[in-house]
């Protein structure tokens, strides 16, 4: 639990969504990864990636740089590239692992000063501090895992809330 609870639900959301999140990744082909219901919709890879830039950018606001090369392809506003632009599904879960590790300890160990401080005029943060867009931050992500709940379903897998 973090030492600052006004981020402790936003914790506890991204836990249950990284948990939810990696029971999607069982069993998808590379092929699955990438199909797409319609051709303007986001696949698999595109949603997992972009949680995966979301979550840097969570803790870039804490204070910490994460990064790989391949993230700005999965950025906020970024148009769907080529297949073949985007990384292996296994570069996309090892990059998962690294970053939930990182997130966990980063949130646990948030400073108060921190989250209290103003982040931009135009974030969507719930009350103008970085506390609340981390909270907002959390929200966004579950919103994308049940994307890619909703897209395993589609392609005839089980469901992740068994």
């Amino acid at each position: 639990m973090p030492a600052e609870n006004r981020i402790a639900v936003a914790t506890q959301t991204f836990r249950l969504n990284a948990s939810m999140l990696e029971k999607s990744f069982i069993d998808l082909s590379r092929e699955q990864w990438l199909r797409r219901p319609a051709a303007s919709s986001n696949p698999v890879l595109w949603i997992v990636g972009h949680v995966i830039w979301g979550r840097s950018r969570v803790l870039a606001l804490l204070g910490e740089e994460w990064t790989r090369p391949w993230l700005p392809l999965f950025a906020r506003g970024a148009t769907l590239a080529d297949d073949a632009r985007y990384p292996a599904p296994e570069e996309i879960m090892a990059a998962w692992q690294d970053l939930a590790a990182h997130l966990t300890a980063a949130l646990d160990a948030a400073p108060s000063e921190t989250l209290v401080a103003p982040v931009g005029e135009k974030s969507p943060s719930y009350d103008g501090t970085v506390g609340g867009m981390v909270t907002f931050l959390a929200f966004h992500e579950a919103c994308h895992v049940g994307q890619v709940a909703y897209l395993r379903n589609w392609l005839g897998h089980d469901g992740t809330v068994r």
